[in-house]
């Protein structure tokens, strides 16, 4: 038992010690893996637990002016990383078939090193999707899923800065903040107002647009298990999963809403006055009892709406606006 948690540290401080990027050394949080891990599990006792109870009996912050500042910080931000990606990588220097982490002290991959950083950092930032359902106690959004999502992509993120800050990695993070950068503009017309909601007409292919991008990285990522390339096949590995893994789910969730017209799962709560606890119940939770085959086909429904950082809410909100503003041009009229 000794040597093997010998055995184990030994491992540990060779992983940390030799195989680590030097150049990242003294940055913000690269010291160690605890501080990313400690922030992250604060974030899942807040928004799981001391959030809902502290909200429990006050009401909803009107937080609109907020969200809105939000989500053109998101925008700004991700607009920043796309042209840094490309102009000091992907645009003249990097191989799209093959590429290789420079870890020497080159200025432009050291700016490349730095992009990887603060695109580690944004995903602290986006806790705030989270918070702001708390705050708004629009708890029925804070799905297990959701909070997995946003908790798992500091750590991971973490990984591939501290060891591969650079290379061919990076091309998945450049394009999924282009993505942000149309996916945080749909969340701040959303956020707008019922007037703007006639400028959302998009949001089928924002979904399209999310999947495209989860087949570009698979393609991207797999090609390099069958050419030599000098770049972690761990991290291309991983990279394969969860490209595969979002492909399903939002493929499901296009399928469901667009294909077949079924309206998102909505979500009914009821007041409890006796111990002032609400709880929450689907509209469709008997049909989910007739068979297996359609138990499964809710349970890939209900996980590929919940992958949106937020969407789910959103597009109810969306579709609730409309539908209030057509329902007073009726009445209108009448």
């Amino acid at each position: 038992m000794f040597a093997a948690v010998k055995d184990f540290i030994d491992g540990y401080n060779d992983l940390m010690i030799n195989r680590r990027d030097p150049r990242v050394d003294g940055w913000f949080l690269m010291s160690s893996f605890f501080p990313t891990m400690i922030i992250c599990s604060c974030y899942i006792y807040f928004v799981k637990s001391l959030g809902p109870r502290l909200m429990r009996d006050r009401k909803p912050f009107e937080l609109r002016s907020a969200i809105i500042i939000y989500n053109v910080i998101q925008v700004l931000a991700s607009i920043y990383l796309v042209y840094k990606g490309l102009v000091h990588a992907w645009l003249f220097r990097y191989s799209l078939r093959c590429q290789p982490v420079d870890y020497s002290d080159d200025p432009e991959e050291l700016i490349v090193a730095q992009m990887c950083w603060w695109y580690y950092f944004c995903k602290f930032t986006e806790f705030l999707d989270t918070v702001f359902f708390v705050l708004r106690k629009k708890f029925d959004q804070i799905t297990n899923l959701h909070v997995i999502h946003h908790s798992i992509m500091p750590a991971v993120c973490w990984w591939g800065v501290k060891f591969a800050a650079g290379g061919h990695g990076t091309f998945f993070g450049m394009l999924n903040s282009f993505v942000h950068i149309i996916m945080y503009t749909y969340y701040l017309f959303s956020s707008m107002g019922p007037k703007y909601q006639k400028y959302l007409w998009w949001k089928k292919h924002l979904t399209s647009m999310q999947m495209i991008q989860f087949i570009a990285v698979f393609i991207h990522s797999a090609q390099l298990f069958f050419i030599d390339c000098n770049y972690p096949k761990i991290l291309a590995y991983a990279m394969c999963f969860n490209a595969l893994m979002f492909l399903s789910l939002f493929s499901n969730f296009y399928i469901q809403a667009y294909i077949k017209r079924r309206r998102l799962p909505t979500v009914k709560k009821e007041d409890d006055a006796a111990n002032g606890k609400s709880k929450v119940t689907s509209h469709k939770a008997e049909k989910e009892k007739r068979g297996v085959g359609k138990m499964i086909t809710n349970i890939m429904t209900n996980t590929s709406n919940a992958c949106y950082i937020g969407q789910n809410g959103l597009y109810q909100s969306a579709d609730k606006a409309k539908s209030s503003g057509s329902s007073s041009e009726k009445k209108k009229h009448m």
